[in-house]
């Protein structure tokens, strides 16, 4: 892959569904659900192969310039799904996912980790996944770290300061972030996106690089279902969205390929195989979703540690990830949010006077995170994929004990790690909690406290499963290399192919898995066009 970074460009390349007038029909070699994490990187492999590229993204199409206002309220409506308000089906967990091209990796605060090898492990052993041991992963986790510039970030924040302080001081593990950044400003508003092009993002990288190759982007155009003809897809039934990415226009498009990667990711994805009725002998997809479920806990800070500026993520701790092993009881990583206005007034429980005061003390706030390593446990089955009456996807996610153990075990920690790095007060971010001021004080209280939906405030930004991957079909919808067990034409390469969630933030082990696979449906395709399969 080449190592340009530079955003889109040729205009004859990108054609845009709200100022289309009548329906349209493209073809191609291959046609792309997707342009995040795993379209994106497979769009330039496949592409760079000498085969003709069709991108299908439903979000807009942006460039820095657009990011430059660094404004929650212009970004949350344009760049997310659901103006970053997607929900799970009982209103509990919110979900932030991206929307534009580039998918998440526009928005996402560049925190990149390998998959761990305990995941790997459990993978091959427990769901037969093939070649994807970790020393397997390793060249492709190489390839994409130097295709996009990630490496340890140096330059941690005050805020992510309280995170590696308090871990340091209890004696638990701490660690540097790695970030897919170039030339990076430190402005701290990733999640707006980048107004610079530093944050390595499909939009700025492989999306540029394969329309250098000649693909073709469609933006504005929602997927709605695949054509499907005994055993392969025909092609791929559109409709052109207005200049808000809300309603349709009535224009429908459709776009024809011998060969279709879905890309939508963890939810859409699923979305699309049920809207199309897909065979699914097993009724496997859409099940076993996985969200990293994420609670917080906020601390205020005798010092100013403004969680609005500088890198969002620089500093994790792993103390608790396998806290009882693999499938024992449920691990978490801690990590660090950052904390802009919009965000944290979401986050922050209470009304009135004491929302604002608590406002008014956004410098002195530091945030931390704790995610949950779901699907490695019985207990720990993940939520369902279905379709509303609209044939939008719903996402039910039922928790359970076994999940708010995880809670209220990350409450803890998070405070104690908050208090030992010199927090005057901690709040767990649950409706029912006032501020505790030691630390003797917040965990009697949090081994005490009612944990219930929309009591406890809960969050992902980290989608995955609905379509696993496995040689087994009966446990599978797809095999380890992304290809349909049922479909000879469909390959699916983003986050929903995986049978567990990661336990680290997934945008590195997309774009390895992306590559890993798209790479070998690029050799199997030169193949055919060789005459030799």
């Amino acid at each position: 892959m080449t190592a340009q970074t530079r955003p889109l460009t040729p205009p004859r390349h990108i054609l845009h569904g709200d100022r289309l007038d009548k329906d349209l029909t493209l073809s191609g070699d291959v046609a792309i659900v997707g342009t995040g994490a795993g379209g994106g990187v497979a769009a330039e492999i496949l592409s760079q192969a000498g085969l003709k590229v069709v991108l299908i993204e439903e979000g807009g199409y942006y460039t820095a310039k657009d990011f430059h206002p660094m404004r929650e309220a212009v970004a949350y409506p344009t760049l997310y799904q659901e103006i970053a308000s997607r929900k799970t089906k009982d209103k509990g967990v919110t979900i932030l996912q991206g929307r534009a091209v580039g998918g998440s990796t526009t928005v996402n605060w560049t925190t990149c980790f390998r998959t761990p090898p305990e995941t790997l492990d459990h993978w091959s052993q427990a769901h037969g996944l093939k070649g994807s041991s970790e020393a397997e992963m390793a060249p492709w986790f190489e390839r994409m770290e130097k295709r996009l510039n990630i490496a340890p970030w140096d330059g941690r924040n005050p805020n992510n300061d309280v995170l590696y302080r308090g871990a340091t001081k209890l004696g638990w593990h701490a660690g540097a972030i790695s970030r897919n950044v170039r030339h990076c400003r430190n402005l701290g508003y990733c999640g707006t996106g980048c107004p610079v092009d530093a944050k390595q993002s499909m939009l700025v990288t492989t999306v540029p690089a394969a329309l250098d190759h000649g693909a073709s982007l469609l933006v504005r155009v929602r997927a709605e279902t695949l054509e499907i003809q005994g055993d392969r897809v025909t092609g791929i039934h559109g409709v052109a969205l207005d200049a808000t990415g809300a309603n349709a226009t009535g224009v429908r498009v459709r776009v024809e390929a011998p060969t279709i990667v879905a890309a939508g990711g963890g939810i859409n994805t699923p979305a699309l195989l049920l809207r199309s009725r897909a065979p699914d002998p097993y009724a496997l997809v859409g099940q076993r979703t996985f969200l990293h479920v994420v609670n917080a806990s906020a601390a205020v800070m005798p010092e100013r540690v403004a969680p609005f500026d500088g890198a969002p993520q620089s500093s994790y701790s792993n103390e608790f990830l396998w806290r009882d092993g693999v499938t024992g009881r449920i691990g978490y990583k801690l990590e660090v949010a950052p904390l802009h206005p919009v965000l944290a007034s979401t986050m922050h429980k209470g009304y009135g006077q004491a929302h604002a005061q608590m406002m008014a003390q956004l410098p002195h706030l530091n945030g931390m995170i704790a995610l949950l390593r779901d699907g490695f446990n019985e207990q720990s089955q993940g939520g369902r994929v279905t379709l509303a009456k609209d044939s939008s996807p719903v996402l039910d996610y039922p928790m359970n004990d076994y999940l708010w153990e995880g809670v209220r075990h990350a409450y803890l920690s998070m405070a104690e790690c908050q208090f030992a790095a010199g927090a005057a007060a901690v709040m767990p971010m649950h409706v029912d909690t006032p501020s505790y001021r030691s630390w003797g004080e917040a965990q009697k209280a949090i081994a005490e406290l009612p944990l219930a939906i929309n009591r406890a405030l809960l969050f992902s930004a980290h989608v995955m499963g609905g379509c696993p991957m496995g040689e087994d079909p009966r446990r599978a919808a797809v095999d380890s290399l992304g290809k349909h067990h049922q479909l000879a034409n469909l390959w699916v390469i983003d986050g929903s192919t995986f049978p567990t969630s990661i336990g680290a933030n997934p945008s590195l082990p997309i774009y390895a898995m992306a590559a890993r696979q798209a790479s070998a449906l690029a050799e199997r395709l030169r193949g055919r066009r060789a005459g030799t399969g």
